[in-house]
């Protein structure tokens, strides 16, 4: 294509220059002699002026040749540099089609090898066909037959080195159980640091001034002995500006605490306005233990209980076990039982429910019963869910536990209340009391020995069975509980189990039986 237009451009120019004449430069003496001819003719007219210049006919004649010129090596350099791509382009064409040719080759090549391949897996699987025939024939046992008693064999195997795996892990588990257990436990009660504020048998309330302190007692004390009377409780005053309200009653405390607070605050100290007052303040009772159930509630993360079972949880920031105030302690023990409760994977919600109602019963006071027994049936008239009111159930060993739940509740309850200085129990009262019930029990005839335990909640006797028969043994135990219940009062609830064993022995001596069988009576 490029061949063609360049031929035609040159036809084109070559008929520019044969229609174009382009003139002859003249010669030296040529332009020397127009010269003085011009010359002469310049003076022949008076005018005194020499004038050398080329003639204007001969520049503009010079001006297309030079363009052609140029152009003509412009087309011989466009014609080389077309040329060169065109040798260029042919040698990559045959570079292209070598390549081609080569890979063509290569395709026939790898479609013979893979014929070659089918063929030998052919001849291969038709091998391993015949062969597996012929172990088949020899063994007498078909493939199926043949796995099943690999695979028993490895199963075998498999047994042994299994076992000594599970034995190993029950060694170590073994010698390393207490340092696991003591890492768990110590994690668990990390968790059971409470802010809560106990506050214990005794208020104090700080007076502004000592006017205060004498409108309190009244004339010849009769405000004091009317407030008293109405709160059932004990007023103490020193030479300072506190009193002390002092009961075992923590309800009746909190009542007092408060009624005194709104009379100092109204000024108007007088026995009809202290009637009114604390009379007021027992009917907001309810209120105050709602708002602390919810408190105690909200602190181990239990929502949406039945508003009267809420009451009842607000009463344990008043009621003290041993010193150990009952909202307190059964928060502590409800963190820690949840976080146990955390690590062997069990239901946690039964759990921290069951923690947070383990001691319920020991706030009811218009029943009678351990209680133990008082929360179980409270529980069921809330129809709780069973795991709940058997972790309650089960929490004092009373009964086997019955899930992992119950065990956590027990371990969470017990962490609580044994750890050091949570409760204020004097350790030699304790030994005198424990020493005290088994000294009432030996007292009665045939009591060969005496076991106190469960901070004296259960005591154990054995009997002499030649003195005591199984009659007598449960007559036995009823008279015990009674005499405990004379003498320990103290100890609350006591259960008393007499046990009567007999054992006896024989000697054979050869075939000869020994006839004078010994008899040894426990």
């Amino acid at each position: 294509m490029f061949n063609s237009f360049l031929s035609k451009f040159k036809t084109i120019l070559e008929s520019d220059k044969t229609s174009v004449k382009v003139p002859t430069k003249p010669s030296g003496q040529e332009k020397v002699k127009a010269t003085i001819k011009e010359k002469e003719t310049d003076k022949s007219e008076g005018l005194n002026r020499v004038v050398f210049s080329p003639q204007k006919s001969e520049v503009k004649e010079e001006i297309p040749d030079v363009k052609a010129n140029i152009i003509l090596e412009n087309a011989h350099r466009i014609e080389a540099e077309v040329k060169s791509k065109e040798a260029e382009i042919k040698d990559r064409l045959h570079s292209i089609e070598d390549k081609e040719k080569y890979l063509f080759s290569r395709e026939q090549s790898l479609d013979s090898q893979n014929t070659e391949v089918k063929k030998k897996l052919d001849q291969i699987d038709e091998l391993y066909r015949k062969q597996l025939e012929k172990l088949e024939n020899i063994s007498g046992l078909d493939i199926n037959k043949a796995k099943e008693l690999l695979m028993s064999s490895v199963e075998k195997k498999m047994a042994n080195w299994v076992s000594k795996k599970i034995d190993e892990t029950k060694d170590d588990l073994t010698s390393r159980q207490e340092e696991i257990s003591r890492e768990i436990l110590s994690t668990a009660l990390t968790h059971g640091v409470t802010d809560y504020v106990a506050e214990y048998t005794v208020s104090t309330i700080s007076l502004p001034d000592e006017k205060i302190k004498g409108k309190i007692i009244g004339r010849e004390g009769r405000n004091i002995r009317a407030f008293e009377k109405a709160t059932g409780v004990e007023i103490e005053l020193d030479e300072t500006n506190d009193i002390r309200i002092s009961s075992f009653d923590s309800t009746r405390r909190e009542i007092a605490r408060l009624s005194l607070e709104k009379l100092i605050k109204d000024g108007r100290i007088q026995p009809v306005k202290i009637e009114q007052v604390v009379a007021q303040t027992k009917s907001e009772m309810d209120k105050i233990l709602l708002d602390e159930g919810k408190r105690i509630c909200q602190e181990v993360g239990v929502y949406n209980l039945p508003v009267d079972l809420i009451k009842q949880i607000g009463k344990y920031k008043f009621r003290y076990s041993y010193g150990q105030n009952l909202a307190k302690h059964t928060i502590e023990a409800v963190k820690i039982a949840t976080a146990l409760a955390h690590e062997f994977k069990a239901d946690v919600n039964t759990v921290r429910l069951g923690t947070l109602l383990h001691d319920v019963g020991k706030v009811i006071n218009d029943e009678e019963g351990t209680h133990i027994e008082l929360g179980v049936n409270l529980l069921r008239r809330y129809k709780l869910p069973e795991a709940v009111i058997n972790a309650v159930a089960e929490h004092h060993e009373d009964k086997p536990f019955s899930s992992v739940e119950s065990v956590l509740v027990y371990l969470g309850d017990a962490a609580s209340g044994a750890r050091p200085g949570a409760r204020y129990e004097v350790h030699e009262e304790y030994l005198k009391r424990m020493q005290n019930i088994e000294e009432i029990a030996k007292d009665f005839p045939g009591v060969t020995s005496v076991a106190a335990y469960q901070a004296g909640r259960e005591v154990m006797v054995i009997v002499e069975p030649s003195v005591v028969n199984d009659d007598e043994a449960t007559v036995l135990s009823q008279n015990i509980a009674e005499k405990l219940e004379e003498e320990a009062k103290w100890a609350g609830q006591i259960k008393v189990t007499v046990v009567r064993e007999l054992r006896t022995s024989s000697t054979i001596i050869g075939s000869k039986l020994n006839k004078n069988a010994e008899k040894n009576e426990d």
